[in-house]
């Protein structure tokens, strides 16, 4: 955080400097744009990802973030990371019933993971308040929507709608405990 308004000092200062000198402001401003670009530069590519590994987590929870460079989905298991599979679709489907899940943006990434909702006894381990809106992502640079696709099978489905088809990754981190995170990050540039 302390680096961004550093950054915008910087371009701020120098503005105004360079306007003694007669160059124009636009040339700065272009000037920092490419650089925020290049430092985002990412690796990743659009295509499938995915890990076959089994386990006996639940879903307990999902959650977002705002990054410089991406947005970030968060897949709170409550044991050790699972099988998931995070793909773009022309259409994310209901589990079970297939039925469409509509979604705002122009390009749905699905995201499936291999733990289920609900514990042994079908008694929920995640419950949304809103199953259109899992997270609020007003204000974010890529993410437009991430919706509740339904768990069946041992198998819970997300639909996350973004503005573009953008690189992503997908990964797992243990912790805290026995508990793990499926994480899937879409960056907000190519």
């Amino acid at each position: 955080m302390e680096s961004i308004h550093r950054s915008k000092l910087l371009v701020r200062s120098l503005v105004i400097g360079l306007a003694f000198t007669g160059v124009p402001a636009a040339v700065v401003a272009t000037s920092a744009n490419a650089e925020n670009a290049k430092s985002c530069a990412v690796q990743w590519g659009s295509q499938r990802e995915a890990s076959d590994k089994a386990s006996r987590a639940k879903l307990v929870d999902v959650r977002s973030g705002r990054h410089r460079c991406f947005d970030r989905l968060v897949i709170d298991l409550n044991h050790r990371a699972t099988g998931y599979s995070v793909q773009y679709v022309k259409a994310v489907r209901y589990d079970g019933s297939g039925q469409l899940v509509r979604l705002r943006g122009d390009q749905q990434l699905e995201v499936a993971v291999r733990a289920p909702a609900y514990s042994k006894d079908g008694k929920p381990t995640y419950r949304p308040d809103n199953r259109r809106e899992l997270t609020n992502v007003s204000g974010y640079r890529t993410f437009r929507q991430v919706a509740w696709a339904g768990s069946f099978e041992g198998q819970t489905t997300i639909g996350l709608g973004v503005r573009a088809r953008l690189p992503f990754r997908a990964f797992t981190l243990g912790g805290p405990g026995d508990d793990s995170r499926l994480v899937i990050d879409v960056a907000h540039l190519w």
